[in-house]
């Protein structure tokens, strides 16, 4: 079953370290294009931006398309729009080549974690869709260190050439291991959305967006809240997250998604407000960057059981909602970081995201709570 999970997991690598290697790019952007910092990190909010808003329409067209083709249809998109990007001579083009990349990225994540779960067994599927999505997380430990040195030694336009090879590597891996599945989905873009009637889904939402916005508006801008060697840092962050997402999975698996949502909001609002501290000297940097990365990724397996759980009828719709509400909170983390650096400095941004953790880990005990998710199915809410 994992030969069959790891072609996927490789696609998410690479969508992953074209997402996230950006904040390690921002000075290399800023010099070449001739922007401020903050416009260099709107490439990450415009990518975001895209995902959140092309997620649920492109789901809609390609609901007759085999999972199959589709993974591999996105990942080509994806591809595409890596190489636009490393070739647009201005800022505005760069810009739309993230709207290219994002399109395929937001069709091929939440399919790729659909087919998982409809592959895997249900006993397993906290471990199978870990192992799926923690191409995100090693994408944060090995793609986006690699990639912000990269940009460092040579340019950030080496940095897109690299992602785009990544990108094909997924999509000959998908084309030569990946079955089809079948998987149920609407047809209707209202469909998609009627899950949002029910406030017990909604509030799944919302806690994916907060926690996303609070967490994404410091880590966007993290090169200008550190003064330490950013590659190293980002190693560490992207470090934890593999040992959190897959611890995640199992302790999922074990003791339910509440207690780990609950476990990993509350330690990373912590972190968050100890940046200030983790700046003093780099082996500090290391361990605080270590461990932020891996509660900050010990709630995303959780976040997507609970979502599994609470659309049982239609898990690819969920799971779409659910990246569209990530990828949102990632926009305004971008736009929310931007100003308050521009406004406040450091010290804002560091406000912006503590305040925001709290916000969402308050949100989320209020709101997640009883036994029942959905009226198809009875869960224990432990």
């Amino acid at each position: 079953m994992s030969s069959r999970l790891y072609p996927m997991a490789a696609g998410n690598f690479a969508i992953g370290t074209g997402m996230f290697v950006t904040a390690g790019l921002l000075p290399s952007i800023s010099a070449d294009l001739g922007v401020s910092l903050s416009a260099a990190g709107q490439l990450m909010t415009v990518f975001a931006l895209a995902y959140a808003v092309l997620s649920p329409l492109l789901a809609a067209l390609t609901v007759r398309m085999s999972r199959r083709t589709l993974l591999l249809v996105a990942m080509g998109v994806f591809v595409l729009g890596n190489v636009l990007t490393a070739l647009a001579p201005t800022y505005p083009l760069v810009l739309l080549t993230r709207v290219v990349a994002a399109a395929g990225a937001a069709m091929f994540t939440p399919t790729s974690s659909a087919l998982a779960n409809a592959l895997t067994e249900p006993e397993r599927r906290g471990r199978a869709l870990a192992l799926v999505m923690g191409g995100l997380s090693v994408a944060s430990a090995i793609g986006v260190p690699l990639g912000t040195w990269l940009g460092e030694a040579v340019n950030w336009r080496a940095t897109l050439w690299m992602v785009t090879a990544l990108g094909v590597i997924g999509l000959v891996w998908v084309a030569l291991r990946v079955p089809d599945a079948r998987v149920q989905a609407a047809g209707r873009l209202r469909e998609r959305f009627e899950p949002l009637r029910d406030r017990r889904v909604l509030a799944v939402m919302v806690t994916q967006l907060l926690m996303f916005w609070a967490a994404f508006s410091a880590y966007t801008y993290i090169g200008s809240l550190f003064d330490l060697p950013l590659p190293a840092l980002l190693w560490a962050w992207g470090l934890g997250g593999i040992v959190g997402n897959l611890l995640g999975g199992r302790l999922t698996d074990v003791y339910g998604p509440r207690r780990m949502i609950m476990i990993g909001m509350g330690a990373s609002v912590v972190f968050l407000a100890l940046i200030p501290v983790a700046n003093l000297a780099l082996p500090v940097a290391l361990v605080w960057g270590f461990l932020w990365g891996a509660v900050g990724w010990l709630i995303a397996p959780a976040q997507q059981f609970r979502t599994v759980m609470a659309v049982p009828g239609n898990v690819p719709i969920g799971l779409g909602l659910l990246s569209s509400a990530q990828y949102l909170g990632l926009f305004l983390a971008g736009v929310a970081g931007g100003a308050a650096l521009d406004g406040y400095g450091r010290a804002g941004v560091v406000v912006l995201s503590v305040a925001l953790g709290v916000v969402g880990l308050a949100f989320t005990l209020v709101t997640y709570r009883g036994a029942v998710i959905s009226p198809k199915v009875s869960v224990p809410a432990r």
